[in-house]
């Protein structure tokens, strides 16, 4: 009897620093270290990060070159994938998330998980769920599991919408550019202006010779041939700021069958076409009021369906009238 009497005191001291234990682990980490343990260390070198959504794969790939690609072939936006790396590594848990308004945001909503796999050469470094989602600034919901609880995830000092890097969306992925084109590459270029027709034109650089027409295909009675090819030099790089995934089906067919500002169209030397089609953009005040934008235009190339923003800054150099051209 003595003997189960010692045995009970045992358990009960044992028992007694469990749960010490168990309190002490709970105070370093309030949420539990499984459900949040969502950041790969910062010695960690990632070199694939694999997406699955829905019935989507993507994978970003550091390839021998060290140079990030999407797939093995086509090269991915290096300052997304720089800020992606960098979400991996610093990301902390804003808030916990109640089952309450998991339920109200995420499932009721048939919102659907991306899964996310980050490695660093072949071994599996990390592994979570990101529930998307306009509910917080953050833009995301994280789970370890499915079952696990979930969590609001920010980076310290970065008050950005993070939720949006975790996507299996290619065009995402691909830089955001319109046209990338070197002097020596173009062989024609076309400005149509639609809410001014006389002001369009067209440039055709034939060998060392460079001329300029009218829209009505008549050589332009001035050309300062210096402007001109400083103009076509602008087309090196012509950005887009994002994509403009917040426009619904119904918006799209809306812009696209509005009449346009510009339609402006390159070709190559190699027979490639490349064209953009600009559209004016109206933004709405706080009282509802709707004006248009002086910052921002709808854009579209002929080879992508969707729709982008572009800021005036960037395409500004190739909004020229034919009387630019024209020596002062």
């Amino acid at each position: 009897m003595k003997k189960i009497g010692n045995l009970s005191v045992y358990f009960a001291i044992i028992l007694v620093c469990a749960v010490a234990l168990y309190l002490l682990f709970r105070q370093r980490f309030p949420f539990g270290k499984g459900n949040t343990d969502f950041a790969v260390e910062e010695k960690t070198e990632v070199t694939r990060i694999v997406f699955y959504e829905r019935n989507m794969k993507l994978v970003l790939l550091k390839n021998n070159e060290d140079e990030w690609v999407i797939g093995n072939n086509l090269p991915a936006r290096d300052e997304a994938v720089r800020f992606l790396i960098k979400v991996l590594k610093e990301m902390k848990v804003k808030s916990p998330v109640t089952s309450e308004t998991f339920s109200e945001e995420i499932v009721k909503k048939k919102i659907e998980p991306v899964k996310i796999h980050v490695y660093e050469k072949r071994r599996l470094k990390k592994s979570f769920f990101v529930y998307r989602t306009d509910s917080n600034t953050y833009g995301n919901m994280m789970k370890m599991r499915p079952s696990s609880k979930p969590y609001v995830m920010f980076v310290p000092g970065y008050e950005t919408d993070i939720g949006m890097y975790f996507t299996a969306n290619n065009l995402f992925w691909q830089p955001f550019i319109v046209f990338n084109f070197m002097p020596s590459e173009i062989e024609e270029v076309t400005l149509q202006n639609y809410a001014d027709t006389s002001a369009s034109f067209r440039i055709l650089c034939q060998d060392k010779d460079i001329s300029l027409l009218t829209a009505e295909g008549i050589a332009a009675s001035c050309c300062d041939t210096t402007r001109v090819r400083r103009y076509v030099s602008y087309f090196t790089y012509i950005p887009f700021e994002r994509w403009a995934t917040e426009l619904t089906g119904e918006k799209k067919e809306e812009i696209k069958s509005s009449v346009p500002l510009y339609r402006i169209e390159i070709k190559t030397r190699e027979g490639k076409n490349v064209n953009l089609t600009i559209w004016q953009k109206f933004k709405t005040l706080d009282d509802g009021k709707k004006i248009t934008d002086n910052d921002r235009v709808w854009g579209q190339t002929g080879d992508i369906d969707e729709i982008f923003v572009m800021r005036y800054f960037d395409i500004d150099p190739i909004l020229k009238k034919i009387s630019y051209f024209c020596g002062e």
